[in-house]
């Protein structure tokens, strides 16, 4: 059986890239979460009303023990499985100055956006490669294309995404693994529930933020025989900001 990963699955970006997969193709979707269940109990449930089939995968992706023995406990009770699309989607902001920021909240912004990469992709990638099949979709930000005053560390961390993206791809391009990283710009979800939409609107050439139904179209496209020659790439999807 093949199956999707997406991890920080549960909610806004993350859900809706659950439930386009659901809809659009065949995979078994491996909803990844780390503490809200109800959420990700709520997404379950969403896929199997669109005729979808899906899992709850719970473990925290900046902890390499966690996600490595929730991987192989995965792959020893089901032997057939296969992951063939991995969406690292999961992600967290700490923002504040960079002269006033706490070291724990570089680290802990770092640990969760790009060690979790790291920890997840470098786990299945192997597989991927055996199998001269695979896609890794990295969702990373307009924060770490453009920069972002306020994001010092998120923009790092995402930043250090999207150069990874393009190195990873190069080195599995032979096996038929394509990888790529999508940019959003301002999208509704709970992480921009705070930000004064109506003045930032005015930065976005199409004056609204982004719905996260959006994003995943574009991902679920990704993650398709369609997109089988496009790798390597950072896709910005943030209404014209800054073309």
């Amino acid at each position: 059986m093949k199956f999707a990963l997406i991890t920080g699955g549960s909610r806004g970006i993350g859900k809706a890239i659950c439930l386009q997969l659901a809809t659009d193709s065949a995979y078994h979707i491996l909803i990844n979460y780390n503490q809200n269940k109800t959420a990700a109990l709520e997404t379950l449930q969403a896929i199997e009303q669109v005729g979808g089939k899906g899992s709850l995968l719970p473990f925290d992706v900046s902890n390499r023990k966690a996600v490595v023995d929730a991987l192989e406990d995965f792959q020893k009770n089901n032997p057939e499985a296969i992951i063939e699309v991995l969406v690292n989607n999961a992600g967290i902001t700490k923002d504040g100055l960079f002269m006033w920021m706490k070291p724990g909240d570089w680290s802990s912004v770092i640990n969760t956006n790009l060690n979790g990469f790291f920890n997840v992709t470098n786990h299945l990638i192997q597989k991927m490669l055996m199998n001269r099949y695979g896609r890794v979709i990295n969702i990373v930000s307009l924060a770490g294309v453009k920069g972002n005053a306020g994001q010092v560390n998120y923009a790092a961390a995402k930043g250090a995404v999207v150069a990874a993206t393009k190195s990873l791809a190069q080195e599995v391009g032979k096996r038929n693994v394509t990888v790529n990283a999508v940019a959003p710009g301002f999208i509704k979800s709970e992480m921009t529930e705070d930000l004064d939409e109506k003045e930032l609107k005015k930065l976005v050439p199409l004056n609204r933020f982004g719905n996260p139904e959006e994003v995943a179209h574009l991902v679920s496209f990704l993650a398709s025989k369609k997109a089988s020659y496009i790798t390597g790439e950072v896709i910005n999807i943030n209404g014209g900001i800054y073309s």
